[in-house]
């Protein structure tokens, strides 16, 4: 499980209402300008924020109420940009804020946030810059030594989903291989220079979790690659054919090169599989939240029909309908087919909780449902299937004692991204 960010305590003692329902309001205007943002749903959590000349350093903790008749934005006095910043980054949504904010009036934002802001932009790119050349050389070794392989996430989907490499943070190169091909991959990586990382050589990491961190030093900075096998971990379903994602690739060109990445419908089924990640963990998730929406988007009706046969195919009818329901929630209902299936998953959590549970999780007053009864209903409340699912995350959980020590692990330098005026250390995407 992922080490909660220090920033959880301090945005948990301030309450933030305001500046979560900011970033939403950003959002919203991100993926709909111009359209009503609560998608005629009166429990949406989207309040109105007034103008005013300045910033108050110390946010009051308002639950503000009143839904917004169009993603119009301004700055509050109790917005704070420092834990605007927070959320944003927390969220890896940072990117989505500068270009909503780029088209409303100059007092839509707190003074000190659109600096922030772009100097995030500025690391990014250099950031995943960065992760697109180590793709390349990745590309090649992996090629050379015959491995069947995709990329996962990063710059390379980005550009699929916003025509933009730089939308949220790489710091590492996600890749999928089957699991038989999982040890003649990590030979070819080690052919260039990549070593397994001392802390995934367990039995849990390679066993339960499926994947292994592996990083190469060249004397000014580190380049990490996560080599998976599997696409889930354990105590959330996990799609039953992994060779598919492979079988189904695309290729996109990179400075004239093909390079190969999952389809657009595996591309939502990831997506959905990362939030319901972050939801079993409790972490922040609304760029992941935000790449549902935007995959979703791109699907003629004939294709949304497919997509949810292929989810139920794979096993992840659910855990596809929890990512289509957080978008919802988030960025307004779609109006969908996708849309209109989601409503029942999880229905004993309303709007307001399951968008706090996405964009806010360090909130003491959230009302989480036991990990439990998410898998129960992640496994389309199928016995069989629950008590398979629930068998592996007990054994998981028992590997992970036996095997792994408790440390303190910090991010490498050349992993983070720094900010000033008071937000912490950002992780790079994960």
């Amino acid at each position: 499980m992922a080490m909660q960010d220090g920033s959880y305590e301090r945005l948990r003692a301030a309450g933030c209402a305001d500046e979560v329902a900011y970033v939403q309001a950003c959002l919203r205007l991100f993926f709909a300008p111009g359209v009503d943002i609560t998608g005629g749903r009166a429990d949406m959590p989207a309040p109105t924020i007034s103008s005013a000349p300045a910033i108050s350093a110390t946010p009051t903790i308002s639950a503000a109420a009143t839904i917004l008749a169009a993603p119009t934005i301004s700055a509050a006095p109790t917005i704070s940009a420092a834990n605007v910043a927070d959320i944003a980054r927390l969220n890896k949504v940072a990117v989505f804020l500068l270009k909503a904010l780029a088209h409303t009036p100059g007092n839509a934002a707190p003074a000190e946030l659109p600096a922030w802001l772009d100097g995030y932009r500025r690391r990014t790119m250099s950031m995943n810059a960065a992760c697109i050349g180590d793709s390349m050389a990745i590309d090649r070794v992996l090629r050379e030594s015959r491995v069947d392989f995709v990329f996962l996430k990063g710059p390379l989907q980005q550009h699929l989903l916003y025509g933009d490499h730089f939308m949220k943070p790489s710091g590492d190169v996600d890749i999928l291989v089957s699991p038989t091909g999982f040890a003649r991959a990590r030979d070819a990586l080690r052919t260039i220079g990549y070593e397994v990382a001392g802390k995934s050589r367990s039995v849990w990491w390679v066993r339960f979790l499926g994947e292994q961190h592996m990083v190469r030093e060249d004397g000014t900075r580190a380049s990490t690659v996560d080599l998976h096998h599997r696409l889930q971990q354990p105590g959330s379903p996990s799609p039953r054919d992994i060779d598919g994602f492979l079988r189904r690739k695309r290729e996109v060109a990179v400075a004239g090169a093909a390079m190969p990445i999952i389809s657009a419908a595996d591309t939502l089924l990831l997506s959905a599989i990362s939030v319901a990640k972050a939801f079993f963990n409790r972490e922040p998730c609304a760029g992941y939240v935000c790449d549902v929406r935007a995959s979703a988007s791109r699907l003629s009706e004939a294709e949304q029909r497919m997509v949810l046969d292929h989810a139920a195919e794979q096993g992840l009818a659910d855990t596809l309908l929890l990512g289509l329901r957080a978008a919802d929630v988030l960025l307004g209902a779609a109006g969908t087919l996708l849309s209109d299936r989601a409503d029942r998953i999880l229905a004993r959590i309303d709007n307001a909780d399951l968008f706090h549970m996405v964009v806010a999780p360090w909130l003491a007053s959230l009302r989480w449902p036991q990990r439990r009864h998410v898998l129960w209903e992640l496994c389309g409340r199928e016995p069989v299937r629950y008590l398979a699912e629930a068998g592996w995350a007990a054994s998981a959980d028992l590997s992970r004692r036996i095997f792994e020590r408790p440390a303190t692990i910090e991010p490498a330098r050349s992993e983070m991204i720094k900010i000033v005026g008071g937000a912490a250390t950002h992780a790079s995407e994960r």
